[in-house]
Formats: structure tokens, sequence, C-alpha cells
């Protein structure tokens, strides 16, 4: 499975800095015909300022004047309306190109390069003006403006500790809305999600190229579209989830540390959030000080909705007693969990150092969603 390109295919085109007015199409029909404005205006029942200020841009080709001109002239209106209409979308492109030159500083915040490098930009153009219509484009936003109203900081996450790089993080979360947007689902259905929990933990046994098939297959019937999005740089995090539509919730998984136990961890972390929390924050893991998130009560709730949910509370105290390998192996096959999640948890609260047991997580290698 490769990456696919989340935006339509570029073609790359000299950008025009000059629109040319449908008079001078006009100008030069009537040098054809030997005639002169005064007398095209006697013949349209135009006044001749109006004629000049067509000629000149001035003033439009309505619809009403494409019609005088077509008996006129011998061109059909509706060539008249055409170039009418494509001389003011040019107008109109080449205006917002010069405005466009104050916001070529807005590149600076977003990992312009890494958009080329994955082939969601083009290679060309690549002058900073075109770079920013590029990436208006790619967002679906009319201007930064408008990009700075839907991309606020504060929204990323309760705790105000939020220290990733928020153009990189609004780069990869627009990177898992397109991807989302290619994937069909059922409607939402809290039942049936919870439903399915049981069966997912089960998978975590399984080899990556069984489990995260049957992970994205089984999500989308319960109206949860997960993707695997690999990180943008700057953006630090390993996991988000957000409402695409009232019925549509979408997890974005990057496998930032690439081993089965932060995979299973975080995706269960982010559907407890899809369960419990509301439908109008984004919920992003990233990489805030552990105080910070302590603070976080809602983050605190989704932390052990993961915990209890891979290895229920009341196996707590056996978890304490767990040191060699082969207890923990052992631990793994009574509970049905792959090693490398207990070896996961066991050191995340401290029982064991972080250096034991690593051989036994699996490592994961990001196929990204296509």
């Amino acid at each position: 499975m490769s990456m696919a390109r989340t935006n339509p295919e570029w073609v790359p085109a000299e950008e025009p800095d000059y629109a040319i007015p449908p008079g001078e199409t006009l100008r030069d029909r009537l040098a054809d015909l030997g005639m002169t404005q005064a007398e095209l205006a006697a013949r349209t029942g135009l006044s001749t300022k109006h004629v000049n200020q067509i000629m000149q841009g001035v003033a439009h080709i309505s619809p009403d004047t494409a019609q005088r001109l077509e008996p006129v002239t011998h061109i059909p209106a509706r060539l008249w309306n055409r170039l009418e209409a494509d001389y003011r979308s040019t107008l109109a492109h080449v205006q917002q190109r010069r405005e466009l030159t104050d916001d070529v500083a807005w590149l600076e915040e977003l990992p312009v390069k890494q958009l080329v490098d994955r082939e969601v930009l083009p290679q060309e153009p690549s002058d900073k003006v075109s770079r920013v219509q590029q990436l208006l484009a790619y967002f679906g936003v009319a201007n930064v403006e408008a990009w700075r109203e839907l991309q606020p900081a504060a929204s990323y996450r309760r705790s105000q500790a939020f220290e990733a790089e928020p153009g990189a993080v609004a780069a990869w979360l627009r990177l898992g809305e397109l991807a989302a947007q290619e994937v069909a689902c059922q409607p939402f259905d809290a039942r049936k999600l919870r439903a399915i929990l049981p069966e997912l933990r089960a998978l975590t046994v399984e080899p990556p190229e069984t489990f995260l098939p049957r992970v994205r297959a089984l999500c989308a019937e319960a109206g949860v579209v997960v993707v695997l999005i690999r990180e943008i740089t700057g953006a630090r995090v390993s996991g988000a989830t957000r409402w695409l539509t009232p019925t549509k919730a979408l997890v974005q998984l990057s496998l930032r540390y690439k081993t089965d136990d932060q995979f299973w961890f975080t995706l269960f972390h982010e559907l407890s959030h899809v369960l419990l929390h509301g439908k109008k924050d984004v919920w992003i893991e990233d990489e805030a000080p552990s105080d910070a998130k302590a603070e976080d009560p809602l983050e605190q709730e989704a932390n052990r909705f993961a915990s209890d949910l891979l290895i229920p509370r009341h196996h707590e105290r056996r978890l304490l007693t767990l040191r060699s390998l082969s207890a923990i192996r052992a631990f793994a096959d009574e509970v049905s969990l792959a090693p490398g999640v207990v070896v996961g948890r066991l050191q995340r609260e401290g029982i064991i150092r972080f250096d034991v047991g690593q051989h036994l997580k699996r490592r994961l290698h990001l196929v990204e969603t296509d």
C-alpha cells in the first residue's frame, strides 16, 4: 500500500500578470469592419461614452450589451459574454496575486518543503506567491485570515503547554482530513463502537499486516475513520481525534514511536475521546510536559480508559510482581495480550526500566492510508 496523493493533480502553468479586456477584441473587430466607435454606438443604441468605456475595460459587457453587439459585429453574444467573464476572472486573479504578496511571510510558519516532498504541493511554480495560493487551496480556505480562524492553537488541546509548531500540526491534520474524505464508513454508533472494543483488543496479538486493516474496517463500521499519516517534522504528535461531521469521527495516528504498545495505547486513548468527550474539541496527543497533562482531567480519563481496556484494573497487583521477561510473557499469554503492550505498561508505571524488555515490543512500519 503506497501513499496516496491527498490533493487533485496540479498542472503547473505560467501565471498571467495582466488581463486583456474584451474591448481589445472589439477594437480589432471594428478595425476589420472599418467602423468607428461613434458608428458602433449608433448601430447598437449605446452612448459613445459607454462604448469607449468598454474599449478601456472600465464598463462591463452585460448580457444585454452582448446581444446588441452580435448583429453589428457578427460575433455571437455568447462569445462576448465569455470574453467578459474571462477578463473579470483574470483581473480578479491578478489582483489577488498582488494582494498575496503581503502574505508570503505565512510560508515561514508552514512545512512547505515537506509538503512538496510528499507531492502534496507541486514542484513548480515555486515562487512565494504561488506557494501561498497552493497552500490556500490545500487547506481549502480563501485567505490567510480564514486559515488562522480555523487553526487556533488553543483548540488543539485544553492544556496551555502545547509545544508543537502550530503550522506543522495544521498541515498534518489536513493530511488526515483529506485521507479520511476517501474512506467510507457507517454513521457513528456509540454502542457498536463499545461492542467492538474487545475484538480490537484481541488483535494486539496479531501481526501488523493483519491487525491494521481489521482495525480500520471494524472502526469504520462504527462510524470512526482511522487513518495513519506519517508525522510532519515539528508537529510532535502521535495521535489526534476530531469530528468531521456529527456522524463521522476521525482518529489520526502518526506511529511516532513505531512500537505496538504505543499504537494500541494511543488508539484506545483516542477512541475514548470519541466515546466520552465532546464533538467540538480537537484532541491531540503531543509532547506537552507530563505535569501539564496531569492537570487535564479529560486526558487523564482517556489514559485510564486505554489502560483499563488493555489491562483491566483487577490485574494491577499482579503487574507489580512482574520482573522477569518470562513472567511478562506468561502474564501476556494469560490475559491474551501482546507482550510488548505489557512491557509498555510496566515501563510507564516505573515497574521496570525503559531499557528492559524492549525486544518484546514489535516495531511497526507506517503504511499510510490511501
